[in-house]
């Protein structure tokens, strides 16, 4: 990590410093610690007063969030610090239309909280896999839908997030990269493991304020840098290095200059680095997949209250999610001008010199800034703010891992698991993640052209595509069976796959050393690829449907949105198998006396929520009254209409923002 050659105007000390000497003063260590204090606090707050000795609490929250964690916890799931160091890079790298990723948001968290949800609640369910297997039957798509969400949370989710974090450290304390992944880990791990679904809601809204503030001030510093918003636009546009040339290479011009549309989300539909119709209906299949099937997200809702809660906190989430341009990719674009040489390097052997890949360098367009612009003190909130970010994520990511593991493919494996083995198998199971995830660390480093979050678009419009049309169909068409279902998650599968390894396989190549991947293969930009993958799997899924038997509607009561309010008593295609206790909370247990417990066995117990004694057995009716409280979806008429009107204002807002920067 040499810092001796910044660009000129960045040298203002005697001798610069190296980034990671910055952070070494009182001020900064100081407010890391108290940072790190509070979110303790908040966690062990929240997890000794929260109900997580049973699977319903240590998962749902025990169904008793209000509206405003829940907005809160949704845009903190969501913007992990992949989300800081991806979209500033490709801010950097190709001006604003990421921030088009994020406002395609606003539209797909209304149709979550009003047509999505409702469906959910009314089935009454845990997990994505659980809703599906409900509505078709069969255990194959359940079994085969948790192992593909694990593998994407793996592949995109996890490493991306986990590598973006260890930038920052790298960056901030000049530790190793794999050391430093290594104490994130550890960190987050103790509280996802111990604490559940509600300490991980109760920080994560900690987190967001953090980051918000923290984001806040950093976009302040940056633009006053610049000189506003004219002088940014039009210092970005000549924000070229000048080191172009290496030895007896020339680079070319396109490869180093800002794009000429580098301020318009719509792009040229042929030529654009994101064109248009990807950018609308190939990314809204993506968001459909992302914010309505996907369970990190889906959780966050089911732990609602009630109806009216939920919407109010979808609503938050959208508002939430219109700073993202202003916030991550406009600062990343800052730092482009700020930096020029760090940020924008094009010759390998300087890249290598300055972050360590040689594709490219934009992905530590943020870091830099945070590092070099921020005052002493609001730096280490800054570095915290990255920390949150990445903590929060990646809790979620584990719960909801845990959570689908667990309830889907671990029930199966043993079917009269007791509860205590239930949580003990999910909190062994996010172990065993975290050490898959840090394997596949190298493989982010490098692909597509070291843009992060172009890495993490691409691999979900290979896989993402089939769930959503599955989802789709599911709830609106219920001609749709089991076999069909099946067959357009497999073969979608597996024109995804074939793209996604032919993709590695070649190498995404940069501008500099363009792969060799065949046109025909890697020349029809992923959002395109998602939209045809999308109708495919859809028209795959409809006519093996129709020319298979229907799934008679007593089976589909409240489960699709024709019959979603019907009032018969629905037969579950899984009925079955009900004689094996399937929800853990039926599970019949034998009074065995209380045995004493030693002193660490309680200690341990406490610290896993273990030790909460079992309430008294509920009543046949008590439970009959229980289970129409956890599907209820009825609103107060007051709150229903605040909550639509302030739908309405969110998607007239979106409409505004993309019109505006079109």
């Amino acid at each position: 990590m040499e810092s001796s050659t910044l660009s000129p105007e960045t040298i203002t000390t005697a001798a610069p410093l190296a980034p990671h000497e910055r952070i070494r003063n009182a001020a900064d260590i100081s407010v890391i610690v108290v940072y790190f204090v509070v979110v303790m606090a908040v966690g062990l707050w929240a997890m000794f007063s929260t109900n997580r000795g049973t699977v319903g609490g240590f998962f749902l929250a025990g169904r008793s969030m209000v509206w405003w964690p829940i907005g809160a916890s949704l845009f903190a799931s969501n913007i992990g610090s992949g989300h800081f160091v991806g979209l500033a890079g490709t801010g950097a790298a190709a001006g604003i239309a990421t921030g088009g990723f994020e406002w395609n948001a606003l539209v797909l968290v209304v149709v979550l909280g009003w047509v999505f949800v409702p469906i959910y609640i009314k089935a009454g369910v845990v997990t994505m896999p659980e809703y599906l297997r409900k509505r078709f039957g069969g255990k194959r798509i359940q079994v085969y839908l948790s192992i593909l969400s694990l593998l994407l949370y793996i592949f995109t989710k996890i490493s991306a997030d986990i590598f973006s974090g260890a930038i920052f450290i790298n960056l901030a304390l000049g530790l190793n990269l794999y050391l430093a992944i290594f104490l994130l880990l550890a960190i987050t791990a103790i509280y996802t493991i111990t604490g559940g679904l509600a300490a991980v809601i109760y920080t994560d809204t900690l987190q967001t304020a953090i980051m918000l503030v923290g984001s806040f001030i950093l976009t302040g510093f940056a633009f006053q840098k610049v000189g506003g918003y004219e002088a940014f636009v039009e210092k970005y546009m000549k924000a070229v290095p000048t080191v172009v040339s290496d030895g007896n290479t020339t680079i070319k011009e396109e490869c180093y200059t800002p794009r000429a549309d580098s301020f318009h989300i719509f792009r040229d539909p042929l030529t654009g680095d994101l064109p248009w119709p990807g950018l609308i209906f190939g990314l809204s299949i993506l968001a459909l997949w992302y914010w309505c099937t996907d369970q990190v997200i889906v959780q966050r809702c089911l732990s609602a209250k009630n109806m009216s809660h939920v919407k109010a906190g979808c609503v938050m989430c959208g508002y939430l999610k219109l700073l993202p341009m202003f916030l991550m990719v406009m600062p990343g674009m800052i730092s482009r001008i700020l930096y020029t040489e760090k940020v924008a390097c094009t010759v390998p052997s300087e890249c290598e010199k300055y972050c360590g890949t040689k594709v490219g360098c934009t992905n530590i367009a943020y870091p830099t800034l945070v590092v070099e612009l921020m005052p002493n003190g609001l730096r280490g909130l800054m570095l915290s703010v990255m920390l949150a970010s990445l903590m929060s994520s990646l809790t979620s990511i584990f719960n909801s891992a845990s959570t689908l593991f667990t309830m889907d493919i671990y029930t199966m494996i043993r079917k009269r698991a007791t509860e205590k083995e239930l949580m003990i198998a999910g909190r062994l199971f996010i172990l065993v993640l975290i050490g898959i995830s840090i394997a596949w660390v190298p493989v982010v480093q490098s692909a597509q052209s070291g843009q992060l979050f172009d890495y993490i678009q691409s691999i979900t419009s290979y896989l993402g595509p089939p769930i959503a049309a599955v989802f789709l169909l599911a709830i609106f068409c219920k001609r749709v069976n089991e076999q069909g279902a099946f067959w357009g998650l497999i073969l979608g599968f597996l024109i995804g796959v074939s793209r996604m390894i032919a993709e590695f396989a070649y190498g995404t190549g940069s501008c500099m050393e363009p792969s060799n991947c065949p046109t025909i293969i890697c020349g029809v930009h992923y959002l395109y690829f998602a939209i045809i993958l999308f109708v495919i799997s859809i028209i795959i899924i409809v006519v093996i449907s129709l020319f298979t038997k229907p799934i008679p509607d007593v089976h589909l009561y409240r489960l699709c949105w024709s019959l979603r309010n019907s009032k018969e008593e629905r037969i579950d295609l899984d009925a079955g198998e009900e004689n094996i206790p399937e929800a853990p909370e039926e599970t019949m247990e034998i009074e065995a006396p209380e045995e004493k417990k030693g002193c660490c066995r309680k200690a341990y117990d406490l610290f896993c929520g273990l030790d909460q004694q079992k309430g008294p057995k509920m009543t046949k009716e008590e439970e009959e009254a229980m289970k129409l409280k956890m599907t209820d979806t009825s609103e107060k008429p007051l709150w229903r209409t605040v909550v639509n009107i302030n739908g309405i204002i969110l998607l007239a807002v979106a409409v505004f923002c993309h019109a505006y920067f079109a």
